[in-house]
């Protein structure tokens, strides 16, 4: 600590010189008291403090230094007790009004797109233990259009047990199937192909497999445009296990023809059995999803014969899923969802584990700004 100082002799006498000043034996103890505020989010309560400076030490320069040294003992003495007077008023404005200040910016509800929100707020108060800062948030997404329309949690809770890195996020199935059910309930999972969107063989193959359905129905429509309708039937399902995760959906698949002028006629009616690989990522804040089409069945709604008859019909319609309906589905998820973290702060490092039922992602923290700066900016 450097500090200026002008001694006045006499009325025409003066002495400049430095104080170079140094504190022996500081001890600062805190204890924070963390909760929840009323929207879920992290919040410090109250702090306990307790500052000692066992010893000072000051060194002074200028002609008058041997007077001043005379004068150290009493001057350094009125400084500790300063000090250890305001250690623990300026810590605890700086933990209940800055970092709380910089906790509100952390989000706990907001929207992952025009489609579904995710709501990120606490379930329960901090639990501190000896080795790590336990938090559960609630990590449900929902439906902007039917906010209070929610999925049951029967998912397994998850365990961390790794401590090499700073930060662990465990997610359980219930987190990825809230995702897909907002989604279902938003009605996203449905597609019409049609014109340039349907891959010309598997048009002409369509329009050959129910040649003669069209010719019962109507030989006029033989010429008609073809479509498909895609639509999920049911909410897609999550299982994780150590060896990765996988995703289940269902859809209703209608072949129709379409008369000019006319309403649509259906020519079929099948079920659509798919099954999608999983890959799970973070890249700095942002959580994301990958699928890879991993198994595939078609099936008749009306007949175990017409079932057979569709066996010409699953290579291509699985060409057609991966062309098709994978890229959109990879279109929504690698857009990725905003990890709950305090402007200036990001994941690095990540690491991702599978378990029976939850994934563990452990990363550790890269601050791209100051702490001092973060706090100046919500100020």
């Amino acid at each position: 600590m450097m500090m200026m100082m002008m001694v006045f002799l006499s009325c025409i006498s003066y002495d400049t010189g430095n104080i170079n000043a140094s504190a022996d034996g500081v001890t600062i103890n805190t204890a924070l008291n963390l909760t929840r505020d009323d929207e879920g989010r992290l919040k410090i309560n109250s702090i306990t403090c307790d500052a000692m400076i066992a010893k000072m030490r000051a060194k002074f320069s200028g002609t008058l230094g041997r007077v001043y040294e005379f004068l150290a003992r009493f001057l350094t003495s009125g400084m500790r007790f300063l000090l250890n007077q305001r250690i623990c008023p300026t810590l605890n404005h700086a933990a209940l009004v800055h970092v709380n200040s910089l906790l509100e910016t952390i989000p706990v509800r907001t929207e992952v797109d025009q489609f579904i929100g995710i709501d990120y707020s606490l379930l329960s108060d901090p639990v501190v233990t000896s080795r790590s800062l336990d938090m559960n948030f609630r990590g449900m997404f929902f439906d902007l259009a039917n906010q209070n329309v929610s999925l049951v949690n029967y998912a397994v809770d998850p365990v961390i047990r790794e401590y090499d890195r700073m930060v662990y996020l465990a997610l359980s199935e219930f987190f990825f199937d809230s995702g897909l059910f907002s989604y279902y309930q938003a009605g996203i999972f449905q597609m019409h192909i049609i014109n340039e969107k349907m891959p010309k063989d598997l048009e002409m193959l369509l329009r050959t497999t129910y040649l003669g359905t069209i010719m019962m129905l109507n030989p006029a429509l033989v010429d008609a445009p073809i479509s498909l309708q895609l639509a999920v039937n049911s909410p897609p399902k999550t299982t994780i296990k150590t060896s990765g995760a996988t995703v289940i959906m269902t859809a209703i698949v209608k072949v129709m023809v379409l008369p000019a002028g006319q309403p649509p006629v259906q020519l079929s009616s099948m079920t659509m059995e798919t099954k999608f690989n999983a890959k799970v990522s973070m890249k700095e804040k942002r959580l994301a999803v990958h699928t890879d089409l991993r198994r595939f069945k078609i099936f008749s709604n009306l007949s175990a014969l017409e079932s057979l008859a569709l066996i010409p019909l699953q290579a291509p319609l699985k060409t057609m899923l991966q062309m098709s309906v994978v890229p959109l589905i990879n279109n929504w998820t690698k857009r990725g969802v905003q990890i709950p973290l305090a402007d200036g702060m990001d994941f690095i490092e990540e690491v991702v584990e599978y378990h029976n039922g939850f994934i563990v992602i452990g990363a550790n923290l890269h601050f791209t700004k100051g702490l001092r700066e973060m706090m100046a900016e919500n100020f």
